[in-house]
């Protein structure tokens, strides 16, 4: 039986998952030792140039109009630091190869991967990069031809993509990006992992554009989906999606 699905309904479906999915790598201690290795000093250096890598030698201030809601001079801090070790593309080569790598450790169950592969693809290669720079970046870094690492690397880039999307949205509606974190969930948390330094300013007037933001990093979402896949593709795309899900160890 053929399913078909909105636009809306899959940015619904996938959208946190691949927040949560995209993000894993980053976190996993795997990844610090491959920058240990290589003689970066610590894992959050690695991180801002790994993941600020594709963007190239540029000022610091460059990586913190991408990342947004890091307190700026931690930005400048860790960058500088982490670029030192090898310069800025092979940071990100190298931390794209730490995603391979998760990707090929964590979801070697993943029997469809080629499949979602085609769909993500498509996604992906749909986009109008404009004002999305470091989605940009990341798409022009080459893809591994293992399915499964090919994949998980898809997942990072379509979890960028709305990540590019929401800094927009949060710069159209008047907020800085400590008052974007603090207005989110348990922002508080994670404001101080990002760096900033309380005393923290009181954000509760601000709830509507918040809701303003999310609701239009949905929508655009939703356009990207709606424009990339057909009806029937979205309902494919949502079931190999629930099958990547159940294959993560």
């Amino acid at each position: 039986m053929t399913t078909t699905l909105p636009a809306q309904a899959l940015t619904d479906a996938v959208s946190a998952f691949f927040a949560d999915l995209g993000s894993k790598y980053m976190l996993d201690p795997a990844t610090a030792e491959i920058g240990k290795a290589a003689g970066y000093s610590d894992g959050f250096s690695f991180y801002f140039a790994g993941r600020g890598g594709v963007l190239g030698d540029v000022d610091a201030d460059v990586v913190y109009s991408a990342f947004m809601f890091f307190d700026q001079p931690l930005v400048r801090k860790m960058w500088e630091r982490g670029v030192a070790v090898e310069g800025a593309r092979k940071a990100g080569s190298r931390y794209a190869g730490a995603a391979d790598a998760w990707g090929k450790a964590h979801l070697g169950g993943f029997a469809n991967a080629k499949r979602f592969n085609e769909l993500a693809e498509k996604v992906v290669h749909s986009v109008d990069v404009g004002g999305l720079s470091l989605f940009a970046g990341l798409r022009a870094e080459p893809l591994p031809a293992d399915p499964v690492a090919r994949a998980y690397r898809l997942v990072t880039y379509l979890r960028e993509l709305r990540g590019c999307i929401h800094i927009n949205a949060v710069v159209a509606e008047g907020l800085s990006g400590i008052e974007a974190v603090l207005t989110a969930d348990n922002g508080a948390f994670f404001a101080k992992i990002h760096g900033y330094q309380e005393p923290y300013p009181d954000v509760s007037h601000l709830a509507a554009r918040r809701a303003r933001v999310e609701e239009i990093t949905s929508q655009r979402m939703a356009d990207v989906y709606d424009k990339s896949l057909s009806a029937t593709e979205r309902g494919e795309f949502a079931a190999l999606v629930a099958e990547m899900k159940a294959s993560v160890a």
